[in-house]
């Protein structure tokens, strides 16, 4: 009777393995350890990473640890463009500059995790230049007087917080 029990016991474990090891493979996130994660679902969740020299702060969905790599990944619930929006790559960089000054190891790159596609998004010193730029962009753009919606697309102009009082929508 006890092996059997045993047998039982084991078989139930190595489902529940094999089943973790798929949810994940499925999630797309990559292999490592989760050390962070942000999802609001899960409760309290973690202190936002802050920068105090570009006054950027923010919190990525995750960050693996690939041996002494942390990676921060970003998951979108809406299916994958043909190439990631530039607001979700930059959003991404964000995360790698912001676990940069945190820890003083900078990610060679970020995941942006699509319902259906993953992309690896590298994150050099030619990255971190182009999200600098843009966000002194964003400063000037804060300070100035009058400054025009920056697209053309009708649907995000319908789907903005500030559709309601825009005198420039579409």
């Amino acid at each position: 009777m006890e092996g059997i029990l045993a047998l039982v016991l084991f078989l139930v474990a190595f489902v529940l393995f094999w089943r973790s090891r798929w949810v994940r493979q499925k999630s797309g996130l990559p292999p490592g350890r989760i050390v962070y994660s942000d999802p609001k679902l899960w409760g309290k969740t973690e202190k936002p990473f802050y920068d105090v020299e570009t006054q950027l702060t923010g919190k990525p969905d995750y960050l693996i640890n690939q041996g002494m790599t942390l990676i921060p990944v970003e998951v979108k619930s809406q299916y994958a463009p043909a190439e990631p929006y530039d607001s979700h790559v930059y959003q991404l960089m964000s995360y790698c500059y912001l676990v940069e000054h945190a820890t003083g190891q900078r990610p060679p790159h970020g995941i942006l995790q699509y319902r259906n596609r993953t992309f690896a998004i590298n994150y050099g010193n030619e990255q971190e230049t182009a999200l600098l730029e843009l966000l002194e962009q964003m400063r000037a753009d804060d300070k100035a007087k009058d400054c025009p919606r920056s697209h053309a697309e009708a649907i995000r102009c319908l789907r903005c917080g500030f559709n309601h009082v825009c005198d420039q929508k579409l």
